[in-house]
């Protein structure tokens, strides 16, 4: 059983910063692909970010590049998206998601667990 629990969202102005972070219970969290998605209204969620099990490998969607950074703590069981320059248009819910997979993916398929979003709010 995985559960992911993501914090860390809010509301900021365009060109601010945000940390979001997840929380994992789960036995091997070391195993696990992490990527972090998310969805605007009335959009189809999209991946953001992915990292591999050991923190080697990353995948960031283009319009993110630059400006996000997902990293990991495998001894704390934890996955974090530091979100930099924000813009209006990353206004979403971000969700948290897991795959046992020690291959870097980062489609939506691929992903076996997921938390229950965090609301990022960005003001222009």
């Amino acid at each position: 059983q995985v559960h992911l629990v993501e914090s860390g969202g809010g509301l900021v102005q365009a060109g601010g910063s945000l940390r979001l972070s997840c929380a994992a219970s789960v036995r091997n969290f070391n195993t696990f692909l992490m990527g972090w998605f998310r969805q605007a209204p009335g959009k189809e969620r999209e991946s953001v970010a992915a990292i591999s099990w050991n923190g080697a490998k990353t995948y960031y969607t283009d319009s993110v590049k630059g400006r996000f950074d997902i990293t990991r703590d495998n001894a704390m069981d934890m996955v974090y998206l530091q979100m930099n320059s924000l813009k209006p248009e990353d206004t979403a819910v971000y969700y948290c998601a897991a795959a046992d997979s020690y291959e870097l993916y980062h489609e939506q398929g691929a992903f076996n667990y997921w938390g229950q979003g965090t609301q990022v709010t960005v003001s222009s």
